[in-house]
């Protein structure tokens, strides 16, 4: 049961992120508020990787891995976290996070298509399964003619969907930058099992590599973020100044990315230590179902059995990946 504990703990820190990323992206705007929470996380993830590898930057990663994990930090953090901002911001992070049910069928696809990885009859009724729930979620009766509607602003469930479509391929793109950076740490004579010279903490390099990972695509996001800021951000150093004088917004910047990129993070590779990979992704898979009695009672928003009944059924289709 410690593994099972460990994943719901992931569940319920996304979800966390979750509602601290409406709150500070509604005060701050999207781009100010992934331009700042990506600079707090850099700064985390070159403390962590100093405690754990003596060094504050990914010391074992080659060029190959550096390619990867920058073009899963373009898909999965620029383009994907502009996206859900967006989408928190037009719909709701409850909302928002139904649409990233639909980062498992996309990872399926590009898996297939990037990786060559097999999809069985079951990853075909995930999808169907999925894209099913969020039907029922957020398509409603037109008045009188029996029709359906769309009963979100349709640029938010765009926004949404971008999200939901850039965190799975980035997904995809991070496993084969993972599998080259841990071809480089072996090319280097060093074993998942080993600590790295000049480590400040006595703890197994595998320990490391997904926040060495994570800190490349962070690189990349930082970059993305800030340019995306001067680019199309009126008087953008005026912006950056009102969201870092809003305490309120930066309280919510810092907790959004300290139970994302570390205790989700941290409590993700624990439980995967202790249970089944499989077991595992479906509890974590449980943040639409988990952020909706809180969403609405902090954002005082008003919830349907036919929501429930949706955001129920596109996480059972998600699950459906890792069985």
């Amino acid at each position: 049961m410690i593994g099972e504990t460990l994943a719901l703990g992931v569940a319920l820190s996304f979800t966390a992120t979750a509602l601290f990323a409406e709150v500070g992206s509604k005060r701050m705007g999207s781009l100010p508020f992934n331009a700042i929470r990506m600079t707090m996380s850099l700064l985390m993830l070159a403390l962590a990787l100093w405690l754990a590898t003596g060094r504050p930057w990914p010391r074992f990663a080659d060029g190959r891995t550096w390619l990867w994990l920058l073009a899963s930090g373009a898909v999965g953090y620029v383009a994907g976290d502009y996206c859900l901002m967006k989408g928190y911001i037009l719909i709701g992070s409850r909302f928002g996070q139904l649409f990233m049910t639909l980062s498992a069928p996309t990872a399926a696809l590009f898996g297939r298509l990037l990786l060559g990885e097999a999809m069985g009859p079951l990853a075909l009724a995930g999808m169907a399964v999925t894209l099913a729930g969020i039907a029922i979620t957020v398509l409603a009766r037109g008045d009188g003619d029996g029709s359906l509607r769309l009963k979100l602003p349709l640029k938010g469930v765009l926004y949404a969907c971008g999200a939901g479509v850039g965190q799975g391929a980035g997904l995809v793109l991070s496993k084969a930058g993972l599998g080259c950076y841990e071809a480089s740490i072996a090319a280097a004579g060093l074993t998942p099992e080993a600590v790295p010279d000049g480590a400040l903490l006595h703890l197994p390099l595998a320990l490391s590599v997904p926040f060495a990972a994570t800190f490349i695509r962070g690189t990349i996001g930082i970059v993305g973020f800030y340019g995306l800021l001067m680019a199309f951000g009126h008087d953008w150093r005026s912006q950056l100044h009102a969201a870092v004088s809003d305490r309120r917004a930066m309280v919510s910047a810092a907790a959004s990315m300290l139970f994302g990129p570390f205790v989700g993070v941290s409590l993700s590779l624990m439980a995967t230590q202790f249970t089944s990979t499989g077991i595992a992704q479906t509890l974590f898979s449980l943040t639409p179902i988990l952020i909706i009695w809180p969403a609405a009672r902090l954002f005082h928003q008003r919830v349907t059995p036919r929501e429930v009944l949706g955001a129920a059924v596109s996480v059972a289709g998600a699950s459906l990946f890792f069985l």
